[in-house]
């Protein structure tokens, strides 16, 4: 089974919680070191983002780590090789999470064959147009049994959520608001109507919501009204000032006690 079938199945109720890094930031050779210290400090599933020069859905914080990472030299070629250097260290689910230009210049047949070999479980493409994912990335992904998880907004209608709900499989990641990631203070009584909305839907899937997650407030609320919740800036930015991930994780806890 898939790793992220399987930690859904068992999870028995517990809510989720799932961060995001980019690779390559702060330093390019900290990948597998953050991976191990996120799951040995008992993260649940980790978001790998692969950098890219115009990361559109993404805030200034995001943004930032993506062009540090590319200073560096990172690339795609350069993660997979980092990943599967670690496969064998690593239980927790792995997901890449990046744009569909360098995915699709890297070749999709090459992308998820290496996907399998580096110990990777799903990607998340936000720029994916849903019918080039059912045409070209579906039949590839599935032949390598990898998750696509698809995202939706609080404008995105019921019926593409419902057809979403039905091609895909693993979760459902729902964005807080329609804005770029970013952390917020709290999830105003739209954004809670959102979540009630879609509680109301009774999906096959279960969701994660992410995007503005960075105090007790808005994981509360997230995991009130999803299987967990999903953390980036927040992390990104702590991971940048202390580039140690045991510090940055001590800090994102504590954030999230208040």
């Amino acid at each position: 089974m898939n790793k992220i079938n399987e930690l859904f199945a068992n999870r028995d109720n517990k809510k989720l919680l799932s961060l995001y890094f980019c690779a390559g930031c702060p330093k390019l050779d900290n990948t597998g070191e953050v991976i191990k210290t996120m799951e040995r400090r008992g993260i649940d599933f980790i978001e790998v983002g692969i950098p890219f020069s115009d990361p559109m859905a993404d805030g200034p914080v995001i943004q930032d780590a993506a062009t540090t990472s590319l200073r560096n030299g990172m690339s795609l070629r350069i993660l997979f090789s980092q990943l599967e250097a670690i496969k064998a260290e690593v239980s927790i689910p792995l997901i890449l999470m990046g744009y569909l230009n360098p995915i699709m210049n890297y070749g999709y047949e090459e992308f998820f064959r290496q996907c399998v070999e580096s110990g990777v479980s799903g990607v998340i493409i936000p720029d994916l147009p849903f019918k080039d994912y059912q045409n070209n990335i579906k039949p590839v992904a599935d032949k390598y049994d990898i998750r696509v998880t698809m995202l939706i907004t609080p404008e995105t209608s019921e019926e593409r959520i419902r057809f979403i709900d039905e091609h895909t499989d693993g979760f459902i990641y729902m964005v807080s608001s329609a804005a770029t990631t970013g952390a917020q203070k709290s999830f105003d009584e739209q954004k809670q109507e959102y979540f009630r909305r879609i509680n109301s839907m009774n999906l096959r899937n279960p969701r994660m919501i992410g995007f503005g997650i960075s105090n007790k407030q808005t994981l509360e609320s997230a995991q009130a009204n999803a299987a967990g919740a999903i953390i980036g800036s927040k992390f990104v930015s702590l991971l940048k000032e202390s580039k140690n991930a045991d510090e940055a994780l001590d800090k994102l806890f504590k954030a999230l006690e208040n």
